[in-house]
């Protein structure tokens, strides 16, 4: 399968502008709160998120982040997601397309949380080597994903963490430093070596 477009993503916020009900759900409430709880780190200075939505994780992960740049695929949540977050300077928000767009930038955090299973494989693994490339030694790469099976998306949650996993060992670029399951998501913590 081919990464989900653009156009995908829009259509679905044309229908609905919290899809997946981000500020109700008590699913992702909990899920927010234990992504949070799985940084190595109180602070990051730099941080990435791909995949910000309607920010409302976001909003919560800037206030540990003394810089944050924050993008999604689409234009149309970013609306709501510069009002959620219109207080917070040390936000940017960019509407950019991963892996075919990327920050110039190095960061000490990178999160990917419900995003890497829209890609396929080739542009999951272009991604991993954006990430690698502009992920300072020592920083961090979380990612939390729903690991049920979804028949759009060309991935499933346990295949993204499992590529990622494979980078990690004797030799390789990435420590694992955690991770734990859910009944319904995935969380890994990696670090640059």
């Amino acid at each position: 399968m081919t990464s989900l477009s653009q156009t995908y993503f829009d259509d679905i916020y044309r229908a609905n502008e919290d899809p997946w009900n981000f500020i109700t759900s008590d699913y992702e409430r909990g899920k927010y709160e234990d992504t949070l709880n799985s940084l190595g780190r109180e602070r990051y200075a730099n941080a990435f998120e791909i995949g910000t939505s309607i920010g409302v994780l976001t909003a919560q992960l800037a206030r540990r982040c003394d810089h944050l740049i924050t993008v999604d695929a689409s234009e149309l949540p970013l609306k709501q997601a510069r009002e959620r977050l219109k207080d917070a300077p040390n936000v940017t928000i960019r509407q950019m397309a991963v892996p075919d767009e990327f920050p110039d930038e190095l960061f000490d955090l990178i999160l990917v949380s419900e995003v890497a299973y829209y890609w396929s494989m080739d542009d999951l693994h272009k991604a991993q080597q954006l990430m690698l490339d502009h992920l300072q030694p020592g920083g961090h790469l979380l990612l939390v994903h729903w690991t049920p099976e979804v028949h759009d998306y060309p991935l499933t949650g346990d295949a993204v963490h499992d590529e990622f996993l494979a980078l990690t060992g004797d030799g390789q670029l990435l420590r694992h430093v955690h991770g734990h399951r859910k009944e319904t998501y995935r969380v890994d913590l990696f670090e640059k070596m």
